[in-house]
């Protein structure tokens, strides 16, 4: 039996258990479920009953699901919150990431990789699949908000990536935010696909 190596997929809700075990092992209720930039407390309520795990998983069974998937050997080891930008209200919204232009982009929001994978290569993988998946929907560029730390970035925080991160996946930095992260600025990094 050969091995089957690294594979990503789009989070249908077939895949919500493979989701959940990358970034709520322990399935607690109040986690962020990956929802913070992607809709409002009043989205949250009429899409899931208030009830967050219940509004990604209705998000998964949309046109755009919510990100990908990295899988490693069959096991899921990573996670990517990606998709258009206007689907996003709450980042749509946002006063401290601003769009740069009216380029309709897709962003990258959250990145997670399961603990015991970290260092193994899973985040190339991941944006190479988040950006084959953006792609493949028409996506003219994709961008991601990230720090730039000195050093090592508390795990807590390391969700949103680093510079280093994004240019080895190709993208370049076109701008900063007002947002902050780790009290880092973030920047915005953009991957032209057109």
């Amino acid at each position: 039996m050969g091995t089957m190596g690294w594979e990503t997929y789009p989070l249908t809700p077939d895949r919500f258990e493979d989701f959940s075990d990358v970034i709520n092992p322990n399935r607690r209720a109040n986690h962020c479920w990956c929802l913070s930039q992607r809709l409002s407390t009043g989205d949250i309520e009429r899409l899931g009953d208030g009830d967050r795990e219940q509004a990604m998983r209705r998000l998964c069974e949309r046109d755009h699901p919510p990100g990908v998937v990295t899988y490693f050997d069959g096991d899921p080891v990573g996670w990517c919150n990606i998709g258009p930008r206007a689907e996003m209200s709450r980042l749509a919204r946002s006063r401290t990431i601003r769009p740069v232009d009216d380029v309709p982009v897709w962003s990258i929001i959250c990145i997670v990789v399961r603990p015991g994978h970290r260092r193994q290569g899973v985040t190339g993988q991941l944006l190479e699949g988040a950006i084959d998946y953006a792609t493949s929907h028409g996506a003219p560029a994709v961008e991601a908000y990230p720090v730039d730390p000195a050093d090592r970035m508390d795990t807590v925080m390391a969700y949103v990536g680093t510079k280093p991160m994004f240019e080895r996946a190709g993208f370049r930095m076109i701008g900063t935010t007002g947002a902050v992260s780790s009290r880092l600025p973030r920047l915005i990094m953009r991957l032209d696909l057109a």
